[in-house]
């Protein structure tokens, strides 16, 4: 366990399973309180609440549509009245509803934007006052290559984590006088990951060669503004 984190609360959404799974629990390994935001699946957030708890770590749950204002602002209120603010945020949640752009509904453009994108705005919002009062804080976001380079029948996806990581470095340069750090993971391929950290004034890229090290980074992140996602 980490002393520099003991006690800091981290929120992971979409953590109920894959790589927020993955984060939270490594997260707690390292000493941070966290709470496991999911959509619809509970059972699955509770799985990860046992692992964490029988490993002697702290977490709790909380299901919320991170693309709703609404549940969004209560959810951080929960958390702040349970646990404490959040000190560090990993934007995870994410969807894919891939077409061709011909054949694309506008609510399977819609529906990826807004959990994909909306929600990094929304929890981004939530959490930043209270790191401002702290002078510290950690955002985390997951962003893929197809947001860089393209996909063919992902204009949706790729247009939400294009978005991510323009509005990263917007934020970063908004905060990072304040110890507030704002980054990207960006997913190269399925299995080498690369990083874009959106601080102020500054990009940096870091690779590692696999899914352990990329797990072990991301509780790295939480401390060093530098966060090694694994896969989305």
């Amino acid at each position: 366990m980490n002393e520099v984190n003991e006690g800091r609360v981290a929120l992971v959404t979409g953590a109920s399973r894959g790589l927020g799974r993955a984060i939270a629990i490594r997260l707690a390994g390292s000493g941070h309180r966290v709470v496991i935001n999911f959509a619809r699946n509970a059972d699955a957030a509770a799985e990860v609440i046992a692992q964490i708890n029988e490993s002697g770590g702290k977490a709790i749950s909380i299901g919320a549509d991170v693309s709703d204002g609404e549940q969004v602002g209560a959810m951080f209120d929960q958390i702040k009245e349970e646990i404490g603010a959040v000190a560090v945020l990993v934007n995870n949640a994410g969807i894919t509803r891939d077409n061709l752009l011909l054949r694309m509904s506008e609510d399977e453009f819609d529906d990826v934007i807004a959990t994909n994108l909306r929600s990094v705005y929304l929890c981004t919002k939530a959490a930043m006052r209270p790191m401002l009062r702290a002078r510290w804080g950690r955002v985390i976001s997951v962003a893929s290559v197809a947001g860089l380079v393209g996909n063919p029948g992902q204009a949706n996806y790729a247009a939400s984590k294009a978005g991510i990581v323009g509005f990263s470095k917007s934020v970063a340069k908004e905060v990072g006088s304040r110890g507030i750090t704002v980054n990207v993971g960006v997913i190269e391929g399925g299995s080498q990951p690369n990083v874009v950290a959106a601080r102020a004034h500054a990009t940096v890229d870091v690779r590692v060669p696999s899914a352990t090290d990329a797990a072990r980074a991301s509780a790295l992140g939480a401390t060093a503004a530098v966060f090694i996602p694994d896969c989305f």
